[in-house]
């Protein structure tokens, strides 16, 4: 059912139930405590209201009061601003510009292979899941020293890369015997309260 703006709540989350684009902002919202109306989305039909604020009509898009943000990293360092603690971003600027650029890589790097991990060509599909495969090799290294990317603090990285890690399997990508250090990294993500409450029941099907 649509929502009205004038009975909008404060803070309001338009979201798909299987999109890792809207679960990572979910995820944001869960590690904050941040109370907000997630609005379930048909992207193939979507509620009016939506059209009227996002000329692209996609999701995630937030709403909080008159601000209307539809990119999942800006959404994302804007919740983390709002609602400083805990904080998800490093606090000097070099560390911050270095999550940064690991956020943008992510996105380049990963999340551009959605569309043809998930598509009918089964050339695409192999193709980005050898992709995938070699970037998690090449990512081990980097995790066996801290729980976290680099950090021993949990942070908006995190947030990022677990709806990635969560649906490998769904992907059918399997992580490497050699990057056993990217599995326990998963399991840290995935093991915290806020990533649990962040599901939906669709992506609770992803992994079983």
């Amino acid at each position: 059912m649509a929502i009205s703006a004038a009975r909008r709540p404060v803070m309001t989350l338009y979201s798909r139930a299987d999109c890792p684009l809207s679960h990572r902002v979910r995820i944001v919202l869960s590690e904050k405590g941040i109370t907000a109306d997630v609005v379930d989305v048909d992207i193939n039909n979507p509620p009016e209201d939506l059209i009227d604020i996002n000329a692209y009509n996609t999701v995630p898009t937030l709403v909080d009061r008159d601000l209307v943000l539809y990119d999942s990293l800006i959404i994302m360092e804007y919740l983390d601003e709002r609602f400083p603690h805990p904080p998800l971003m490093p606090v000097d600027p070099v560390s911050r510009a270095r999550t940064r650029m690991m956020l943008h890589r992510i996105d380049v790097d990963w999340y551009s292979m959605i569309a043809d991990l998930t598509g009918g060509d089964r050339d695409k599909s192999e193709k980005a899941r050898k992709a995938l495969r070699d970037d998690l090799t090449m990512l081990a290294p980097m995790l066996m020293k801290k729980p976290y990317f680099m950090s021993d603090e949990f942070g908006l990285i995190e947030c990022s890369m677990g709806p990635m890690l969560w649906r490998l399997s769904h992907y059918g990508v399997e992580i490497p015997a050699q990057a056993k250090s990217v599995q326990r990294y998963a399991e840290r993500i995935f093991k915290r309260d806020a990533f649990r409450s962040s599901l939906t029941e669709v992506e609770q099907e992803f992994v079983k």
